[in-house]
């Protein structure tokens, strides 16, 4: 090997090599091409992945989408009819292969916290520690319920817990054994909006401290992007995008993509040529040259403003109270229907007529017009 410095070519003495670089880390699951049938529906279609050691990664979508079959494949409670999945590097299942759930050193916690009634906090904790000793598994139980905050409950049973702590339970009893993943399927479904947000909060906060690798699967839009490193949007069994979350929501590939991760609108636009785009709804920059081009815009409620216009040619057709903002639906000249988020200090009734404006905070996403 050589290396040329100073216009010299500089040769390494017989039998030195230069400093190894480090071997990559191995990641935590990777998916090789799964997919799974039930009869003639597809359910995952050709998906690939790969979980960071110590990354949260969300599956968001709608029902049916396949993040939850997807998730129970990697767990192995269910079997993919093609393709390959790896944890910390090994195979798990492949075509001639097969490791059942138990010796794959996965965590679950699913939306119902199924806790065993008739054991107490240390004994659910503990039930899944049954290869270690007696001493051993005290030992770890108190550990995660310490992480958990939960020390003063070890002898409490189920029932004597409010819903947070029972899916913080849950959760301990998923980090015991100290798993190479762990997999969150919707485990905040069934507690109350307010608690919700509280025990997310303090669930990533946990799973955080203890370096913990985790697949979230849920529907809730902004569950997935405040909980993930990455989200991967799923649409018919297919990884439709994949990316921080901050990218996907304001570059999506397509417009399910963008409607994936909150309210979004489509405008035709139209290239002026000098740089910008006109749309219904005002003119934009746009930095590309894309004349020649049908396409729409993407347009999100806080990309949109108005101010009240007798000849601004929009009408104001419903308000909606969110304390701090109101959510302003507009009609505008040609019948499309915008929703505007604005500061509650501006108050306009249904009926008023508006000039509409578009705010965009960042590059409007130019959008090809989808096809019949």
């Amino acid at each position: 090997m050589s290396s040329r410095r100073e216009g010299l070519i500089l040769q390494e003495p017989p039998g030195e090599r230069s400093p190894a670089q480090p071997a990559p880390e191995v990641p935590a699951v990777e998916v090789r091409g799964a997919s799974k049938k039930f009869g003639s529906t597809v359910a995952v279609d050709d998906v690939s992945i790969t979980l960071g050691r110590g990354e949260f990664l969300t599956l968001v979508g709608p029902s049916g989408c396949g993040k939850s079959t997807l998730l129970r494949m990697i767990a192995g409670l269910m079997e993919p009819d093609a393709g390959e999945i790896l944890l910390a590097g090994k195979s798990v299942s492949s075509p001639g292969r097969w490791v059942p759930p138990e010796d794959r050193a996965v965590g679950l916690v699913f939306q119902e916290n199924t806790l065993f009634p008739h054991l107490s906090v240390s004994g659910n904790i503990g039930f899944g520690l049954s290869r270690r000793s007696k001493s051993q598994t005290a030992k770890r139980v108190a550990e995660v319920l310490e992480l958990v905050e939960l020390p003063a409950h070890a002898g409490r049973y189920p029932h004597e817990l409010s819903g947070g702590e029972r899916q913080r339970v849950a959760l301990a009893r998923a980090l015991a054994p100290e798993p190479t993943v762990l997999l969150l399927d919707e485990p905040f479904a069934n507690l109350d909006p307010n608690l919700r947000a509280q025990v997310r909060a303090h669930t990533v906060e946990i799973l955080r401290k203890a370096g913990a690798s985790a697949l979230f699967v849920t529907h809730d839009q902004q569950e997935a992007m405040s909980v993930g490193d990455r989200v991967a949007v799923m649409g018919r069994g297919r990884v439709e995008q994949i990316g921080p979350p901050k990218t996907v929501f304001h570059l999506p590939h397509s417009h399910f993509v963008a409607s994936s991760l909150g309210e979004a609108y489509f405008l035709p636009a139209t290239y002026s040529g000098n740089g910008s785009l006109h749309t219904e709804a005002g003119p934009c920059d746009c930095p590309h040259d894309v004349s020649g081009t049908e396409m729409e815009i993407m347009v999100r409620p806080h990309d949109v403003t108005f101010v009240e216009d007798d000849a601004g040619g929009s009408v104001v057709t419903a308000v909606e109270f969110l304390g701090a903002f109101l959510l302003y639906e507009v009609q505008l000249p040609s019948g499309r229907r915008l929703r505007c988020l604005m500061p509650h200090t501006v108050e306009v009734g249904p009926g008023a007529k508006v000039r509409v404006q578009l705010d965009h905070g960042h590059v409007p996403v130019v959008l090809p017009v989808p096809q019949p």
